[in-house]
Order: C-alpha cells, then sequence, then structure tokens
C-alpha cells in the first residue's frame, strides 16, 4: 500500500496535474525566453560551458535556456506531448526522471562537446523523456506502456534518430544522445511501479 498523496488519485486527477504541470512549464520557458531577449540575450552565457568548470552551474540551466523563440518554439510540442505522457504515471517519478535525465546529459554534454560552446535548450529532456517511454513498457511489462512505446517511436521515431546523428554543428547531438540514454536508463533504474490496489 502507498501512502503517496498520488495513491489515491483517479485518473482523470493524474491528467490533469500533467497538463497542469507541463502548460506551466511550456510557459516558464517562454517567459525566460522574453526576459533573454528583453535583456539583449544575457542568460545564453548560462548555458553548460563544455570542459570549463563555471560552465558546469549550467547543467541544472541549460534546459530552461533557449538561443531565440524558434528554439523555444521547435521544443514546445514535443516537450508538452512527450512530458505529459510521462507525467501521467506520477508527478513524483515525472520529475525524478528528469533531474536525472538534466544531470547525465548535462555532465555528458560538459564532457564531449567542442570546446568554447555553449549548449542550452530542452531538445536533451525531450530526447531523454523519449528514450524513458520508449524503454519504460518493456521494462515494467505493462501493455499500455508497450503501445505507448510504439506509439511514440512511429510518431518520433525518426526525428529522433536523425537528432542524434552528428549532420548539424549547430545542434548538439552530444546533448540529444546523452538525453536519449539517460531517459532509457531511468526507466531500468526506476523501481517498477506496484499494481493499484483493488
Amino acid at each position: 500500500m502507498s501512502t503517496t498523496a498520488e495513491a489515491g488519485w483517479t485518473q482523470l486527477d493524474r491528467a490533469k496535474a500533467a497538463g497542469k504541470l507541463m502548460a506551466g512549464w511550456v510557459a516558464l520557458l517562454w517567459l525566460i525566453e522574453l526576459v533573454d531577449a528583453a535583456t539583449g540575450h544575457a542568460l545564453d552565457g548560462y548555458g553548460i560551458i563544455a570542459r570549463e568548470p563555471d560552465g558546469l552551474t549550467g547543467i541544472p540551466l541549460a534546459p530552461f535556456l533557449h538561443f531565440g523563440f524558434d528554439h523555444v518554439a521547435a521544443n514546445t510540442v514535443p516537450l508538452l506531448a512527450l512530458g505529459f505522457v510521462a507525467a501521467l504515471s506520477g508527478i513524483r517519478r515525472f520529475l525524478a526522471v528528469c533531474a536525472a535525465v538534466a544531470v547525465v546529459d548535462g555532465l555528458g554534454v560538459w564532457l564531449v562537446s567542442p570546446s568554447d560552446t555553449i549548449t542550452a535548450g530542452a531538445s536533451g529532456l525531450i530526447f531523454g523523456l523519449f528514450g524513458y517511454l520508449l524503454v519504460r513498457g518493456f521494462v515494467e511489462r505493462r501493455p499500455l506502456g508497450v503501445v505507448v512505446a510504439v506509439v511514440i517511436a512511429a510518431v518520433w521515431g525518426s526525428t529522433i534518430f536523425l537528432g542524434i546523428l552528428p549532420t548539424d554543428s549547430g545542434v548538439s547531438w552530444q546533448g540529444h544522445l546523452f538525453g536519449l540514454l539517460a531517459g532509457a536508463a531511468a526507466a531500468f533504474a526506476l523501481p517498477r511501479r506496484a499494481p493499484a490496489a483493488g
């Protein structure tokens, strides 16, 4: 028996909470970019700076920073969709996945990205959520989770595959790759959810 507040939630409660969380999250990203634009992009320098000790402070900040409104717009729909689906399994679990992805992805980017580069954006987190959802259903052996994995792979699989290839110097394939690997690892690392009590 679980003692968490989420244990007594209905699926509708979970869907409402997930929807509010992701709507607020995306709104925050747009607000931050508005502030960045208003300050002459002063926030861009707070991303992950490869192999610079000061660049480590960018690890928790980078998923919230973007290089312009086009960058935020490109990340909005996949973050909303994948975040919503991932958050349906519980807000605490979702936040744990996001934190794990941000740290592992950020360290990978800091270690592997080219020198004198700054990496920012929510795409590493998006790739992490994709990896998590793709693997989670199979790890937990839940039929619905497997269906979700298949649908997500069909909708975003080709985009994800192209995103981890080093074909565009302006895109952090390192962030995408480490995010994907971190999300898949989180699906294995987090304890399986207990079946709901009858």
